[in-house]
């Protein structure tokens, strides 16, 4: 009998239930990126809707010779705005407020729906209503980009356009969360989600690049041709999502295989959990901190969210979802540390324009390289705090470094175009890492809380709470910094510093319990040094 060929081995060397499993984390993991990837044009045009005037009698534009990025501009473009500062209305002193205002616009909307998301997602077939969102934000996306082709210029038209969008974006990020922990157990969760949660700088990216590639010639496809993409994958999203495991007979936890996948610390762990009470199981190592517990005695009654349920188990209620410990706390920090993260996805292009005195095209591909630090970022703050098992700790280190590399940023980004690469790296590893991991991990940490007694169906409002909770900070991020930055972008900066610190303030109760609790590592390092 021939030896089978190298693929084929590889192939069956993986069961039914991990293809599946590996199938549903990259569909979730495009489809959400597809969704960031329509949100990140508008930061790249904001540096095309207003520049510095370059006729008329407008100073000469300090960003290089005007007529190699006018030279592409449609007849009707230019017949409007004689003067070249842009796309009316955007073309006058004030543009910071109302591109301010565009930003707000959508953002305040997203942080408003989606707390009604969550709740509605629940009582829905996340396909629905995943599809459904994804047809409608792809629709908004590529009709703000119509506004070109159709010469608008009513700032209502936009504002309206965000408005919608930002409250259709809501359906993905709750419906994405639960689909992707009905697949995956809790074990290594931080770092299975740490590389998920890279879909949101690979968006990002993409967004970034795609709308760079037109946005000096033709900005509206900057627009239309992201919508297409989004709108593709929710056709993609209709046709193959599958909402859970037993859909199609598959397992819904990882098999553990504590030789082969985890160290010896975790292997005597597991040891140790199952002989820790016959009667009552092994306790949740996330559980005893959160819930205050020092391991040996049972849990305090008071700090236990009973739900009654059925073999149903209905869904849980907003009052409900904030009494489970930590939710409060996390979604007070993210409200902070997501202002940070949209204030640069946002502003920074425009801000690397101001600084370096780049083109839009140019700015926007530079200003991926936060994202790409975003991307180690989110992954290193999962594998630690898998490694530690203290999700606020690990969040609350790097917002304590992410302060002081804010400022230092903003001192260097002046000093050439070497130091500010370094520095969006170093940023974005540090103001993602904490978002990622709240978003992420947390958020499905806390929807599947032993507190709520197997109760799978909180964890859409869950997530709905914590990241509703952050985008209003999203929400208030760009409009500050709108509003703040004619004053000088160092303002910005201390702005962003101040947010940081609150985030880590928010988180210091969290961090106390943790440190205070022994956890698995510092209660087993004795016995493993008998071997």
């Amino acid at each position: 009998m021939a030896p089978l060929p190298v693929g084929i081995r590889f192939i069956v060397s993986f069961s039914r239930d991990q293809w599946y499993r590996a199938f549903i984390f990259m569909l979730t993991f495009l489809l959400y990126a597809s969704f960031h990837l329509s949100r990140k044009p508008i930061s790249i045009v904001k540096g095309e809707l207003h520049k510095q005037c370059a006729g008329g009698d407008g100073p000469e534009s300090p960003f290089g010779d005007p007529s190699s990025s006018t030279r592409h501009r449609p007849t009707h473009w230019l017949l409007n705005n004689e003067t070249d500062c842009g796309w009316a209305p955007f073309d006058k002193n004030n543009y910071q407020q109302l591109l301010g205002a565009l930003d707000y616009a959508f953002l305040c909307a997203y942080a408003i729906g989606m707390y009604l998301s969550g709740i509605i997602g629940e009582r829905l077939p996340i396909r629905y209503y995943l599809t459904f969102g994804m047809l409608a934000s792809g629709a908004f996306t590529a009709l703000f980009g119509l506004g070109y082709f159709y010469n608008i210029h009513s700032l209502g038209f936009y504002v309206v356009t965000q408005i919608i969008n930002g409250l259709v974006q809501t359906t993905g990020w709750p419906s994405v969360v639960t689909c992707l922990s009905n697949w995956f157990g809790k074990g290594r969760r931080g770092l299975i989600m740490g590389i998920w949660n890279s879909h949101t700088s690979v968006g990002n990216i993409l967004g970034s690049l795609i709308a760079g590639y037109w946005v000096s010639t033709c900005w509206g496809l900057s627009f239309i041709v992201p919508g297409a993409i989004v709108a593709a994958m929710g056709i993609v999203c209709f046709l193959f999502l599958i909402e859970h495991p037993k859909d199609i007979k598959c397992s819904s936890t990882l098999p553990t295989h504590p030789r082969a996948s985890e160290n010896g610390i975790n292997r005597f762990r597991l040891q140790k959990q199952a002989t820790y009470s016959e009667k009552k199981g092994p306790l949740d190592p996330e559980l005893q901190c959160l819930l205050l517990s020092d391991g040996k005695s049972p849990l305090h009654p008071s700090h236990i969210v009973v739900l009654p349920g059925d073999g149903n188990m209905a869904a849980i209620s907003f009052t409900g979802a904030l009494r489970i410990p930590g939710v409060v706390e996390f979604s007070l920090c993210l409200l902070f540390a997501k202002l940070v993260s949209y204030t640069f996805l946002f502003w920074l292009p425009l801000y690397i324009t101001s600084v370096d005195h780049l083109d839009a095209k140019k700015a926007g591909e530079l200003s991926t390289l936060f994202d790409v630090g975003g991307i180690f970022g989110g992954i290193l703050a999962g594998v630690i705090s898998d490694r530690l098992e203290k999700r606020a700790s690990t969040c609350g280190l790097m917002l304590l470094l992410a302060a002081p590399t804010l400022y230092v940023f903003s001192s260097v980004s002046r000093m050439g175009l070497e130091a500010t690469i370094a520095m969006l790296l170093l940023s974005g590893a540090l103001v993602s890492g904490p978002y990622a991991l709240i978003t992420t991990a947390v958020s499905a940490d806390l929807g599947t809380h032993k507190s709520l007694k197997g109760n799978s169906h909180a964890l859409s409002t869950v997530t709905a709470i914590i990241d509703g909770t952050g985008s209003v900070g999203a929400a208030l991020g760009p409009l500050l910094a709108g509003l703040i930055s004619p004053s000088g972008w160092s303002n910005v900066f201390y702005m962003l510093m101040f947010a940081d610190a609150c985030a880590l303030l928010f988180l210091i109760r969290l961090i106390h319990k943790e440190l205070s609790c022994p956890g698995p590592a510092a209660g087993i390092q004795a016995p493993l040094k008998e071997h």
